[in-house]
Parts: C-alpha cells; sequence; structure tokens
C-alpha cells in the first residue's frame, strides 16, 4: 500500500473517530437534558428542596427569583466540584462541597441584596438556606465529582432549570387560584418597565386563601406529582403497546 493511501486511511480513521466523539458528547448531553427537566426532577421525582419551594411559590415571582438563585448555585458549585474532583481527598470531600455550596451562596445573596433589594427581603432567610438544599449537594456528591466541567455545568444548568420549572409553575397556579393575578411585583425583578405587567382575571375575583396558605402548596405540589406520574404512564403503556405489535409482526 502507498504511503498516500495510508495517509488517506489515517486521515478517514481520525475524523470517523471524532464525529464518534461528538455522537457521543451530544448523546450525554440529552440525557442530562431529559433527566433534569424531566425523569430525574429534583422537585418532581427527587422530592429535593421543597421547604423553599413550598415556602416561597405563593406568586410568580417569587418562584422566579428563588428559582434563579437555585439555578445560579448548582452551576456554580458543580463547575468548581468538577474541577478540584481529582485534588481532594475522599475523606474531606463533603466539607469541602459544602464550603464551596456556601461561598457561591454568598455570593448570590449579596448580588440579589445589591440589585434586587426588596425582592430579596421578601425571600429572606430563604436564599441562605440554599446551602441546605439536598439538590444541590446531591449533585456535587452524584455527578460532579466524577465528570468532566462540561457536563458538571450542563448538569448543573439542567438540574436548576428542572427545578425552576417547578418553582414557577407552583407559583403560576397558587397566584391565579389564591388572588386571580399573573406576575403581580414583576418590578421587583425586572424594573420599572415591568409595573404594567401585572394581568388580573377578573376584577371581581376574590381568591382562594387555601391556595396562597402552605396547605395550598402542598395539594398544587402533590398535583403536579400527579400529572406527571400520569404523563409517564400513559407513555409507558404506549411503548409496550407498540412493542407489543412489533413482536406480533415478527
Amino acid at each position: 500500500m502507498s504511503e498516500a493511501s495510508q495517509n488517506t486511511i489515517s486521515s478517514d480513521a481520525l475524523e470517523t473517530s471524532e464525529k464518534n466523539v461528538w455522537q457521543q458528547k451530544l448523546a450525554d448531553y440529552k440525557s442530562i437534558f431529559k433527566n433534569g427537566l424531566w425523569t430525574n426532577n429534583q422537585a418532581l421525582v427527587a422530592l429535593l428542596g421543597l421547604c423553599p419551594l413550598l415556602a416561597v411559590s405563593n406568586n410568580t415571582i417569587n418562584g422566579l427569583g428563588l428559582g434563579l438563585a437555585t439555578l445560579a448555585v448548582l452551576m456554580i458549585s458543580n463547575v468548581l466540584v468538577s474541577l478540584i474532583r481529582n485534588h481532594v481527598s475522599r475523606e474531606i470531600r463533603i466539607p469541602v462541597y459544602i464550603a464551596i455550596i456556601a461561598t457561591a451562596v454568598t455570593a448570590i445573596d449579596l448580588l440579589m441584596n445589591a440589585y434586587f433589594h426588596t425582592l430579596h427581603g421578601i425571600l429572606g432567610i430563604f436564599i441562605p438556606l440554599i446551602v441546605t438544599n439536598c439538590a444541590i449537594l446531591g449533585r456535587a456528591e452524584a455527578y460532579a465529582s466524577k465528570n468532566t466541567v462540561d457536563k458538571a455545568l450542563m448538569d448543573g444548568f439542567f438540574m436548576g432549570l428542572g427545578f425552576l420549572f417547578v418553582l414557577v409553575l407552583l407559583g403560576a397556579l397558587r397566584e391565579i387560584i389564591g388572588a386571580g393575578t399573573l406576575f403581580d411585583q414583576a418590578h421587583l425583578m425586572f424594573g420599572d418597565m415591568a409595573r404594567d405587567w401585572k394581568i388580573v382575571f377578573s376584577g371581581d375575583y376574590q381568591g382562594v386563601l387555601l391556595a396562597i396558605l402552605p396547605p395550598g402548596a402542598f395539594i398544587g405540589l402533590g398535583l403536579l406529582i400527579a400529572l406527571k406520574n400520569a404523563i409517564d404512564q400513559k407513555k409507558a403503556s404506549k411503548q409496550q403497546n407498540q412493542l407489543g405489535i412489533k413482536v406480533a409482526v415478527k
């Protein structure tokens, strides 16, 4: 075989190898995306971080504010844990992870106090309490400490986005049923331009107080979990039927 032919074969093999690496990465990212938003959603499946979720989700903006803070902490802590994973001994890894998470939470707390002071006051103790959110330490230990920075970043983003999605959805449901409004106090996060964003569905609506109180949070979250389980069961049943048809055809 000529040298030119050997070079061509080597080049094709290298190109195929690079293509396989990218395909594997895309498959991994797709799995992370699906896990974070649906399959292993930290609020609907893992049932982690329920204390702040239930406490502050009495309207949409509160849920959005705490959800974004949690998302930022998850991304920062996952990246830092992944960066140092080969330099921290197994015996002291948990205290180190907690110190990293506490540092990230403190930075986010100070930033929210500086730029969203009123919203920061409403969310109160639940921002510092992000340190104790089991979802964040759980992702640092279970995923970030075992994977590369890019995967840890993606995991933090989509896990945080899944948590944020539930907070906002639950907050919107409670606000609509409890007060008959949506996006009330949006200016606390988006400034004066958002003062007109408030939607009032009916001027005569008196609201359902139960929806805004803590029992309403439990009922709302229970309904969301039931809805997710129903969708999963319907999807699994459909897949089983399709598999049965294929087996029958063969």
